[in-house]
C-alpha cells in the first residue's frame, strides 16, 4: 500500500503546486479558488503568506515520497477550517482521505469545520468519511465558475 505523509512545503514544491492549482478540472471542482489561477505572482504571494503565518497549517502531502498536493487548516470568522488540494491524477485513490486523517491527528481543536462546493461529491465523501457532518449550506461567489453556487458547510466535533 502506498504511503501518504505530511511535511512542510518546500521551495522546490512551488512549481508543481502552481501547476496542480491551475489544472482546469481541479479548479472547477474546487470552485472557490484564486481569481486567476494562472497568475503566478499572485500564487507566489499567497503561498508565501501561508508559509509564514504561524496561526495556520499549510503542509505538503506526499505519496511514497512524491509531492501529491497540500492540506491545511486556518481560522475563518473564529472557526478552524480544513482545506486540501490533491493532484487530479491521484483522485479516487484515498490520498485526500489519508492526508485529511493525518492533519486531523495534528489539530487538537474541536469543533473543526470544512466547506465544499455542494456538487463536489468526491470531496464531500472524503469529509464525511473523516467524521464531518453536514450542518447546512450557503451560497457564495465561486471565482472558478464565475457564478454564485451552493457550498456545503460541515463540522467535526
Amino acid at each position: 500500500m502506498a504511503e501518504v505523509a505530511l511535511r512542510e512545503v518546500e521551495d522546490a514544491d512551488l512549481d508543481a503546486l502552481f501547476e496542480q492549482m491551475r489544472d482546469p478540472e481541479s479548479v472547477r471542482m474546487a470552485a472557490f479558488t484564486a481569481r486567476d489561477p494562472n497568475d503566478r505572482a499572485a500564487f507566489d504571494a499567497h503561498i508565501a503568506r501561508l508559509r509564514s503565518d504561524p496561526d495556520l497549517s499549510f503542509l505538503a502531502v506526499t505519496l511514497d515520497g512524491q509531492l501529491a498536493g497540500t492540506v491545511g487548516s486556518f481560522e475563518l470568522e473564529g472557526d478552524t477550517e480544513v482545506t486540501y488540494w490533491i493532484n487530479r491524477s491521484l483522485w479516487g485513490q484515498g490520498v485526500a482521505s489519508r492526508a485529511l486523517a493525518l492533519l486531523l491527528e495534528r489539530i487538537t481543536v474541536r469543533p473543526i469545520h470544512a466547506r465544499a462546493a455542494s456538487d463536489n461529491l468526491a470531496s464531500l465523501k472524503v469529509l464525511h468519511r473523516a467524521g464531518f457532518v453536514t450542518t447546512g449550506t450557503d451560497t457564495g461567489y465561486a471565482n472558478a465558475r464565475q457564478a454564485e453556487i451552493e457550498e456545503t458547510i460541515l463540522r467535526l466535533n
